[in-house]
């Protein structure tokens, strides 16, 4: 499991060094891809592997599930962090979660979500009424 939030910088290489938590379940690989919201997904490898197969049984005759799954997979960069934790974010997924400099690297369950700094402020802060509101109910998708 994921948690937390963290601010590292990518550097001059356009690398990004895992926070030092996370860095063991990346040990044997990773792979990195778009997300919602205009972030980037990182799972370790085993755990991307288990997605696949959960999305190997959407049927092929799901417009939706097609899609999907186009984007995700055309997208996917796989690699081993080196022994400094860090990682290469090529290019077109750097372009795509409007990665520049500054970086909020968040926890979320079973995957770690690499967010703009900025972007992910802006997100939070909009996200604040509706997480409080839930606060109260069981979060839908649950029961």
């Amino acid at each position: 499991m994921f948690l937390g939030t963290y601010a590292p910088r990518l550097d001059d290489k356009s690398r990004l060094v895992l926070p030092a938590k996370f860095r063991e379940q990346f040990a044997d690989g990773l792979v990195i891809t778009k997300g919602q919201e205009r972030c980037l997904y990182v799972w370790p490898a085993e755990g991307f592997r288990a997605l696949t197969e959960e999305l190997r049984r959407a049927p092929l005759t799901s417009k939706a599930a097609r899609d999907y799954m186009r984007v995700l997979f055309a997208g996917a960069h796989d690699e081993v962090p080196d022994k400094q934790g860090r990682v290469t974010l090529p290019q077109p997924l750097r372009d795509y979660a409007g990665l520049r400099r500054d970086c909020a690297v968040i926890g979320a369950n079973t995957r770690v979500e690499v967010w703009d700094a900025a972007a992910w402020e802006d997100y939070l802060a909009g996200q604040e009424d509706a997480f409080s509101a839930l606060s109260q109910e069981v979060p839908p998708g649950l029961l």
